[in-house]
């Protein structure tokens, strides 16, 4: 068990790219993504992660203005570090191909104006299908991440000062990233947010091997960087006092929750935070994860 009172990062991920048909209680309008945001910092969440979309066509849409609408919105009730995501490179309905100033085109934006703390930096590309759709003969999809675009994500940090936050998706996304975080030394500290799931064919389930693997791997190519638990179609409850215990943190959300699941967001964040108390840690402030990562303090809106 973790010390008592050990400070805990609990992170939000809002919505994913999955839309109302697949994911129907997570918030997609911008004015929903505020409330819940807001919301789920209230339960105890320091971090909020969210993808815009067009009120038209109910698709992701990643215009840097919809981001800022959402950010301020938040951070105008709340401190809490609220950051982006970056176009589903592959997946169906969200791209595929886009050339590597399309995808940062708004997180260039929004650093340029002090919006973001941290923003996506996926270091390497992996291919995604429903193991139930396996059978059924539906096909997957391939998320692409050239290495030009996890080189340009990391200049970009660089530049502008904002956290990489690196969702590993298989174990060889954790070797290349520290690999890159090396190369890239004058950006800030990244985030490893290892990647489980119970329903999709990547990485590994959410069970105690697969933890003490990747910390394995972590001691090795990254040692003493933050890491957190994630995932994709996966219940990360059962892990939670395992990743405490051990000084990790933790990710929910409606992105990362099962499709179709009959919960919403600030729930989700009340029962992590609960988790995080009974393992012996507490919710962190984002002032403490700032000191934790050495960030300057953000200025108020």
């Amino acid at each position: 068990m973790a010390a008592r009172g050990t400070p805990v990062w609990l992170e939000v991920a809002l919505n994913g790219p999955w839309g109302p048909a697949k994911q129907p209680r997570a918030p997609y309008s911008i004015a929903d993504c505020v409330a819940e945001g807001i919301a789920c910092a209230r339960a105890g969440a320091a971090v909020i992660h969210v993808h815009a979309f067009d009120p038209d066509s109910g698709r992701q849409s990643d215009d840097w203005r919809t981001y800022a609408r959402i950010i301020e919105g938040v951070r105008a009730e709340v401190d809490a570090i609220v950051y982006p995501t970056l176009p589903f490179n592959g997946a169906e309905g969200h791209g595929g191909g886009l050339s590597v100033q399309a995808r940062y085109a708004h997180t260039v934006e929004l650093a340029r104006r002090g919006l973001i703390e941290w923003s996506v930096v996926d270091p390497g590309t992996v291919h995604i299908a429903d193991l139930a759709g396996v059978a059924a003969d539906r096909p997957g999809f391939t998320y692409s991440n050239p290495e030009d675009h996890a080189r340009e994500g990391l200049r970009l940090a660089a530049e502008y000062g904002f956290h990489p936050g690196y969702a590993i998706y298989e174990p060889g996304f954790l070797r290349f990233g520290a690999a890159l975080a090396a190369r890239y030394a004058d950006a800030p500290q990244a985030v490893y947010r290892l990647m489980f799931s119970d329903r999709f064919s990547f990485g590994y389930p959410p069970r105690s091997y697969a933890l003490d693997a990747y910390r394995a791997l972590l001691a090795d190519c990254a040692p003493g960087a933050p890491w957190m638990i994630a995932g994709l179609q996966v219940d990360l409850r059962a892990l939670i006092p395992e990743a405490v215990a051990a000084g990790g943190h933790v990710r929910v959300g409606l992105e990362d929750a099962p499709l179709g699941l009959d919960i919403r967001n600030p729930a989700l964040a009340e029962e992590a935070a609960g988790l995080i108390q009974a393992a012996g840690g507490r919710p962190a402030s984002a002032a403490e994860i700032r000191a934790a990562l050495e960030t300057p303090p953000r200025s108020p809106i």
